[in-house]
């Protein structure tokens, strides 16, 4: 019996990066892409590899090329990492596994380094068929914190959590992760709102991959922890905006929406460097008179556009800086 897993690509609409810093975030799943994996069992446990975790190259320009699409790391040590951290959790809650092994593989269509979260989609696939394999079940609240530790205590990832959220609970949600509540819990407060609520939205991302940096060149961690007023007030407003967000959503309140979106883009430029590839992408969108904000840590962006003519027109003119459009597959 093979098992088959699937966690896909994210963006998110409004909040952040709040996520990170106990705010509050609302997210969409984006079906167009995904992270799958296979799983069956083996007398071994076997990890494959695919083409990005290899070591042969043609010559000193592929493995150049490599580098800046993929990084040092392929997705192997993803998976090796999701494995033990599944391990842990099981031990830690007295959940005896099989001596069963296995053969495991992944692929991946979600676009590189545009923060789309093509790595948490790896792990959370992973933990998934992990789950199937050796009929545990992880409740659905904190599985995306298990996900999240994989990143962070295990490949020392500085991330937050609603990307595994989101690829866990899928659809649109809306993701409050008050401080007090998530100390002492281990999960934030998540809330599905219903995809069919949702204007009409674009995704927009560069696919020159190796000239976009997933490493956002920021100080705001640092700025964070020190108690700069001007980065608290910031995220605090950040937080805000999705608050608001869920309001004018369950509304269907659009215009609202609409500015919510530019707002959040706006806020974060007074806190966060942006670079000139990723302020030619919101510049370029809001020309065509479309929102625009980044989905992730940069780039890709989401927007609102109002009819076909203006999606036209985003498809034109974003080719021209080297981005490609697509209408997000929500549900």
């Amino acid at each position: 019996m093979i098992i088959e897993t699937r966690a896909y690509a994210r963006a998110g609409l409004l909040g952040n990066p709040s996520d990170g810093y106990f705010g509050k975030t609302i997210s969409i799943i984006v079906r167009n892409f995904g992270a799958s994996i296979s799983l069956y069992e083996t007398p071994e446990l076997r990890i494959e590899e695919m083409d990005v975790d290899l070591n042969t190259f043609r010559n000193i320009y592929h493995l150049a090329d490599s580098v800046k699409l993929s990084g040092y790391y392929g997705g192997t040590r993803l998976i090796k990492a999701a494995i033990k951290k599944f391990l842990e959790y099981c031990e830690s809650n007295n959940l005896r596994l099989s001596g069963r092994n296995f053969t495991i593989r992944y692929r991946s269509s979600i676009p590189r380094q545009v923060g789309l979260a093509g790595s948490s989609a790896i792990i959370t696939a992973t933990v998934k068929a992990l789950m199937q394999f050796y009929e545990v079940d992880i409740p659905k609240h904190m599985l995306p914190t298990v996900i999240l530790k994989t990143e962070t205590e295990e490949l020392g990832i500085n991330a937050g959590l609603q990307d595994r959220v989101i690829q866990v609970y899928e659809g649109c949600v809306f993701m409050d992760f008050d401080k007090n509540h998530l100390l002492e819990n281990g999960f934030g407060r998540y809330e599905s709102l219903d995809p069919a609520l949702l204007p009409k939205l674009y995704l927009a991302y560069k696919v020159e991959l190796g000239k976009v940096s997933g490493a956002a060149l920021n100080n705001i961690r640092e700025k964070y922890e020190k108690g700069d007023p001007a980065v608290l007030e910031a995220l605090d407003e950040l937080a805000g905006i999705a608050e608001k967000g869920k309001e004018v959503i369950l509304k269907k309140d659009y215009d609202s929406l609409n500015k919510l979106i530019d707002a959040n883009f706006d806020l974060r430029c007074k806190i966060m460097n942006i670079s000139e590839s990723n302020m030619e992408l919101v510049t370029t969108a809001r020309n065509c008179g479309a929102s625009a904000k980044f989905s992730g840590s940069g780039g890709a962006i989401i927007g609102m556009y109002e009819d076909d003519e203006m999606l036209r027109r985003l498809v034109v003119n974003l080719q021209k800086v080297n981005a490609r459009v697509i209408k997000p597959f929500i549900m």
